[in-house]
């Protein structure tokens, strides 16, 4: 699967702003979440979270505008645009320290 498009928009000290953008089709890379978001819905209507540990695949349906509170997880996943329109989401990322990386990539197997 093709990698969607990543834009850093701000950094500043431990505070990291990203745009996402997934065309339908397109994943992220495997991945963990170790710090909590803030995520904010422009675009987009499902995404499937696939886990790399075998766990059932988890649909989320969105709605534009929606805004999300996201915990901290070490557990693998990836996001897969299986909707009909791009998705397209700005997320705060609340790091521990400048230099952490926000979603730290995993081995593809």
């Amino acid at each position: 699967m093709k990698l969607g498009h990543q834009e850093l928009l701000h950094h500043h000290g431990n505070y990291l702003v990203r745009r996402l953008r997934l065309a339908p089709g397109e994943a992220t890379p495997w991945h963990r979440d170790p710090f909590h978001r803030v995520t904010v819905v422009l675009r987009g209507d499902v995404l499937d979270i696939e886990f790399r540990d075998g766990g059932e695949t988890q649909a989320w349906k969105m709605t534009v505008g929606e805004v999300d509170w996201l915990e901290p997880s070490d557990r693998v996943h990836r996001a897969v645009n299986v909707g009909k329109e791009t998705f397209e989401e700005v997320t705060t990322f609340f790091l521990d320290h400048p230099e952490a990386v926000p979603q730290p990539e995993e081995e593809s197997e």
